[in-house]
C-alpha cells in the first residue's frame, strides 16, 4: 500500500480548522444540551402525569429516532423555517443540542433520583422551599454522580459531530471527505480522521477522570 504522506500535509490547515470546528460544536452541544436537559429531566420528573407528558415525548423523540435524520429534518426543514434560508453549522449546533438534551435529561432524573429521599425531607425540615432544597442540597450532590455519564456523553457528542459532514458543515470528516474524493484515496483521509478523533476522546476521558479525582465521585 502505496501511504501519501503528501495529500496529508496538503489538507493539514484544513483538517486542523475542521478539528476545532468538531469541538466548538461539541462544546456548543453539551453546554446547550445540558442547560436544556437540565430542564427536561425536571420536566419528566413532574407528578401531574399530563404535564410530564410533553418532556416525556421528547425524550422518547430524539432518542428513539437517528441523529442522522434529526440533522436533516434541522437543516432542510426547521432552520429554513424560522430564516428563510438553512446555515449548516447552526444546524450542526442545534441537532446536536437537541440530541443531548434528551439524553442529558435522563443522566439528570437518574442523578437525582439516586439521592436519598430523606435529604429532601431533612432539607425541608429546615425551612427550605422545593426549590430552594433542590438548588443547594440535591443538585450539588446529584452532580457529581452525574459527571460520569456527562463525560461519556461529550466523548459521544465529539463522534457523532461527525454527521455533520452530510450538511457541509466545514468540520473534521467534511475536510475527509474532500480530501478522498479529490485524490480517490481511502487510507489516507480516514485514517487520519480517525486518529484525531482518538486523540480528542482519549484527551478528553483523560482530563475527566483527573476531574472525578478530585471531586472523589463515586
Amino acid at each position: 500500500m502505496n501511504f501519501r504522506f503528501d495529500i496529508i500535509i496538503e489538507y493539514g490547515p484544513l483538517l486542523f480548522k475542521g478539528t476545532l470546528l468538531t469541538i466548538a460544536l461539541s462544546l456548543a452541544g453539551i453546554v446547550l444540551g445540558t442547560g436544556l436537559g437540565l430542564l427536561i429531566g425536571l420536566g419528566k420528573m413532574m407528578r401531574n402525569k399530563w404535564l410530564a407528558f410533553p418532556f416525556e415525548a421528547y425524550i422518547t423523540f430524539f432518542r428513539g429516532t437517528p441523529l442522522f435524520v434529526q440533522i436533516l429534518l434541522i437543516h432542510f426543514g426547521i432552520v429554513p423555517l424560522f430564516t428563510g434560508k438553512t446555515n449548516a453549522i447552526a444546524a450542526a449546533i442545534i441537532a446536536l443540542s437537541l440530541n443531548s438534551a434528551a439524553y442529558i435529561a435522563e443522566i439528570f432524573r437518574a442523578g437525582i433520583q439516586s439521592i436519598d429521599k430523606g435529604q429532601m425531607e431533612a432539607a425541608r425540615s429546615l425551612g427550605m422551599g422545593h426549590t430552594q432544597a433542590m438548588k443547594y442540597i440535591i443538585l450539588p450532590q446529584a452532580f457529581k454522580r452525574m459527571i460520569p455519564p456527562l463525560g461519556n456523553e461529550f466523548v459521544v457528542l465529539i463522534k457523532e459531530s461527525s454527521l455533520a459532514a452530510i450538511i457541509a458543515a466545514p468540520e473534521m470528516m467534511y475536510w475527509g471527505r474532500a480530501m478522498a474524493g479529490q485524490y480517490f484515496r481511502v487510507w489516507e483521509p480516514y485514517l487520519t480522521a480517525a486518529v484525531i478523533y482518538l486523540a480528542l476522546t482519549l484527551s478528553l476521558s483523560f482530563l475527566l477522570n483527573r476531574l472525578e479525582r478530585r471531586l472523589d465521585t463515586e
